[in-house]
């Protein structure tokens, strides 16, 4: 389930409360394949003063046989400029049905350090200027300004394994503007995983709110489950 959300942008029917007078993002996200709801992924934060904090709660449900039943909540802060994200500590906690676990990094110089959990394959130390997964989530689905659309482009660890998420090719589309993203798997994976797949392309509509800002409308995608939607009501 964690991999279909970060394939979609770590991303699909989305519905979300409006972004919020002070800027900060606050939506709920109704995970969809093949037109049968999967779960809930809600991503909230707030930008200031040059500082970023989000939270966010994945919770499979709903799609009996093709996702595991998983619980995974995560916060992190950090700097921001821009599109550009520095995180300074990441926590998260995950419960697959099976296991339970504990990740927390910190950062020191755009370094990350696993100062609990598990480690893969990867050094930390060598993965420098990476951002965490829950970062890259809240840099994909913030309420942005009409020159931030479409701009991302990050590499992220999650303590074990690399990956990118990219944003590009902004274009009208009806009332919308529409994205080509792709979701890359890139090291730490197992040779099972990169043989399974190692892109997830996907699209990323944003609209126009009220105070003239942007956010995600909607984002589809292939998975390795079918086609996933999400729709922003």
């Amino acid at each position: 389930m964690k991999r279909i959300l970060f394939g979609l942008a770590s991303v699909a029917c989305l519905s979300g409360t409006p972004a919020l007078s002070d800027g900060s993002t606050n939506a709920v996200f109704s995970v969809a394949i093949r037109g049968i709801t999967a779960g809930t992924l809600t991503v909230k934060g707030s930008e200031m003063g040059g500082s970023y904090s989000t939270t966010g709660v994945l919770q499979s449900g709903g799609l009996v046989g093709l996702v595991k039943s998983l619980k995974y909540t995560a916060s992190a802060k950090g700097a921001v400029k821009g599109s550009s994200f520095r995180p300074s500590r990441y926590d998260e906690n995950a419960d697959t049905g099976k296991r339970k676990s504990k990740t927390t990094m910190t950062y020191s110089g755009g370094v990350p350090k696993v100062v609990a959990g598990s480690t893969g394959d990867l050094n930390p130390a060598s993965q420098k200027g990476t951002v965490d997964p829950q970062t890259a989530i809240y840099a994909a689905f913030r309420d942005v300004d009409q020159a931030d659309v479409c701009k991302l482009n990050v590499q992220m660890f999650d303590g074990k394994r690399r990956s990118q998420v990219k944003l590009a090719s902004p274009r009208a589309d009806g009332n919308m503007i529409k994205c080509d993203g792709e979701y890359r798997r890139l090291k730490g994976f197992s040779a099972e995983d990169m043989a399974e797949k190692t892109r997830f392309p996907f699209n990323l509509y944003y609209a126009k709110t009220a105070d003239g800002r942007y956010r995600v409308e909607k984002v589809v995608t292939q998975t390795l489950y079918g086609n996933a939607t999400m729709t922003r009501r």
